[in-house]
């Protein structure tokens, strides 16, 4: 699998209300930043997602140009996404056009099998207007 694969495998589990956590590597160095908060390190990034898979539905996720270079073991990413979604306590619908980046990293694991975990993630909310580059 290739790291672009692994990040839309994301995309996916997040339109589909599975676990996120697990995308992210488990490291007390990981970061991720959301539009609203900064969750460090793996067990921060585990139970925020927990809650977010939780506590929100119906998402939309629409990567509009995914760019991804690979090098050996390291990845890196930039993209434009529509997102959408509800919040399933308050009811409130959320729509943001946003910039996602990041770093990945392969990781082997006991079995011998290797998958590309996040080691970094950056959403932004794009301010009032379309995504230019």
């Amino acid at each position: 699998m290739s790291a672009e694969d692994r990040i839309r495998e994301y995309y996916a589990a997040l339109r589909d209300g599975e676990p996120l956590y697990p995308f992210f590597a488990r490291d007390p160095s990981v970061v991720k930043y959301g539009i609203t908060e900064k969750l460090t390190g793996y067990e921060a990034i585990e139970t925020g997602l927990r809650e977010q898979t939780e506590t929100t539905e119906h998402w939309r996720v629409e990567s509009a140009s995914l760019r991804v270079v690979e090098r050996g073991d390291c990845a890196w990413f930039a993209d434009d996404v529509r997102m959408a979604w509800r919040d399933s306590d308050s009811g409130r619908e959320y729509d943001f056009d946003s910039r996602w980046s990041g770093t990945l990293k392969r990781r082997v694991g006991d079995d011998g099998d290797s998958a590309w975990l996040f080691v970094g993630m950056h959403v932004s909310a794009v301010p009032d207007g379309p995504l230019s580059d």
